[in-house]
């Protein structure tokens, strides 16, 4: 059986540990804190910063992984070439793993180079490149660090008066430097998409046969962070024709297999590529509310390990809603968790986070209901089924 070393360890990688478990594969999940979720269902743990490319390094040789399977963006992803030199699998390729870390190098990799339809963009390193950026690309604009997650650094520029249009830069590249991970400040600023909705779409690239797409997955954010999704999002075929073409031509000019959540705009003048992440995506929780075949993380280790996937098949409409904490604490509590686990068709998950913060993901409610059921009705049910649930 393989051994995989998971870098990055929160709620994704849990699930994916715990899918790895079932078909009796070895995970040693790192992070750069103790008793981070993905750690208590692993073999073993190491706790090192994944941007010291030296004590990286360490951990490679004192393990000696068939697989690398990066969960996060901060991680000195340079290295993973070197590793792939040496016969480790970096997943789902050294190439991925560098260039989605990184929303420069897959925005001109998208735009550029494989012609893809994006948002005008350009990049900053300083407020005031910033602000000429701004200028060009027009206003309302989302300026977001070239690396973060789940939407953290993530604002919107607005302004009606020169002064007030000041202030948003200012504060604007004030945020995304602070919600900057790993060592880059630079960010990336957008002209405003007028969008009808947003969906992710889960790809699934295999070694040895097609690529495979997920029904797509409608998400609702709030502070740069998904608050809802829901499986299947209601586009048209034209509109998600267009999707997977994109999808296929970016993931496999990333090459290697795994899944992938490439992130797109829907609006009247077409599709629009958003982002792309080479790994499971928070959206993508939906799918353990049984509305596949295989869930995400499933998919995910079955593509990596060369197990054939025959088909990706819708068995349900379903929705996830996040559960959020609202306060500090050092050892955080649940309440409410025999309310929600009374309500038919709904499941939840309980992340296990060793601490929490206002805002800060702790668990997901999941709901499930027939093909025929309105999406929105499977959608607000997740929602008040999350309401229930409290951390102290």
């Amino acid at each position: 059986m393989a051994k995989i070393l998971l870098l990055g360890s929160g709620e994704l990688g849990k699930e994916f540990v715990i899918a790895a478990q079932r078909i009796g594969q070895t995970v040693i999940a790192v992070d750069s804190y103790q008793n981070a979720p993905a750690m208590q269902v692993a073999h073993d743990f190491e706790v090192i910063n994944m941007l010291d490319g030296d004590a990286l390094d360490k951990i490679v040789a004192k393990h000696n992984p068939d697989f690398i399977v990066p969960e996060i963006e901060a991680i000195r992803t340079e290295r993973f070439y070197d590793y792939e030199k040496q016969g480790i699998t970096v997943v789902p390729s050294a190439k991925a793993a560098n260039f989605t870390m990184n929303r420069k190098a897959i925005r001109d990799l998208a735009s550029k180079e494989l012609g893809l339809k994006t948002a005008d963009y350009r990049y900053a390193t300083t407020a005031e490149e910033l602000r000429k950026g701004v200028l060009e690309v027009g206003i309302p604009c989302v300026v977001k660090p070239l690396m973060s997650s789940s939407g953290k650094g993530q604002s919107t520029i607005k302004g009606d008066t020169s002064a007030e249009l000041s202030a948003s830069i200012e504060k604007a590249w004030e945020y995304a430097v602070a919600g900057s991970r790993g060592d880059v400040v630079e960010v990336i600023v957008e002209a405003f998409v007028k969008f009808n909705s947003e969906i992710t779409l889960l790809t699934v690239t295999q070694n040895n046969n097609p690529t495979l797409f997920c029904a797509p997955i409608g998400h609702r954010q709030e502070r740069g962070d998904y608050q809802e999704s829901w499986q299947p999002a209601r586009i048209s075929d034209k509109d998600l024709y267009e999707a997977q073409d994109m999808a296929e031509k970016v993931t496999e000019a990333l090459g290697g297999a795994g899944l992938f959540g490439v992130e797109f705009f829907i609006a009247d003048d077409g599709v629009y590529f958003s982002e792309l992440s080479p790994r499971p995506h928070d959206t993508g929780m939906v799918t353990l509310a049984g509305t596949q075949n295989f869930n995400e993380f499933e998919l995910h280790l079955r593509a990596i390990l060369s197990l054939p996937i025959f088909e990706i098949t819708l068995e349900k409409t379903g929705a996830s809603a996040v559960i959020l904490a609202t306060e500090n604490s050092t050892n955080p509590t649940y309440t409410g968790i025999e309310k929600i686990a009374a309500l038919p068709k709904t499941d939840f998950r309980i992340f296990g986070k060793p601490s929490s913060r206002p805002f800060r993901r702790m668990g997901v409610a999941l709901t499930n209901d027939t093909l025929e059921t309105p999406i929105e009705e499977v959608v607000e049910k997740a929602v008040k089924a999350a309401t229930l649930v409290t951390v102290n």
